[in-house]
């Protein structure tokens, strides 16, 4: 008798990389801006306001340039959902959505939590897909008994 071929129930590992968003560089650039220009057309003196304005332009364009020269990770995440990152095994690993972001929280190992956030211009939709697919959803805090019963 013919022995069938078994089929395994593991699926393949999820690999997703992460990469900086240009939404948000351009955004923090952008807020940097009108941090510049909202104090300046305030009625604070000019001699405090220029140099106020500098600096919050300055930092807008700080932020955008360290956010935008961040190196792309890796994410690969298994079956059981042990997850590595850059081939370094993370724990305590979460996803929560909020709309069209991912946000991934996870302890490196080094007792710091850290986070990857996935925007929609970084995350295609058959990436999003994977993603959701590879992380269990976690239960919701059930509601404790009413005071009335």
């Amino acid at each position: 008798m013919p022995s069938s071929p078994t089929s395994s129930h593991v699926s393949a590992p999820c690999r997703l990389e992460w990469r900086p968003s240009r939404w948000l560089t351009l955004t923090l650039f952008a807020l940097g801006l009108l941090a510049a220009f909202s104090v300046l057309a305030s009625e604070m003196p000019l001699a405090f306001a220029i140099p106020l304005a500098l600096a919050a332009g300055g930092e807008g364009v700080r932020l955008a340039r360290r956010e935008q020269h961040r190196p792309a990770r890796m994410l690969t995440v298994v079956a059981d959902g042990r997850a590595t990152l850059d081939g370094a095994a993370i724990d305590d690993v979460r996803l929560h959505w909020r709309g069209p972001l991912a946000f991934l929280r996870f302890d490196a190992g080094n007792g710091r939590r850290q986070r990857l956030i996935w925007w929609p211009d970084t995350l295609p939709a058959h990436e999003r897909r994977e993603l959701r697919l590879a992380f269990p959803v976690q239960p919701t805090a059930q509601p404790g008994p009413s005071m009335a019963s």
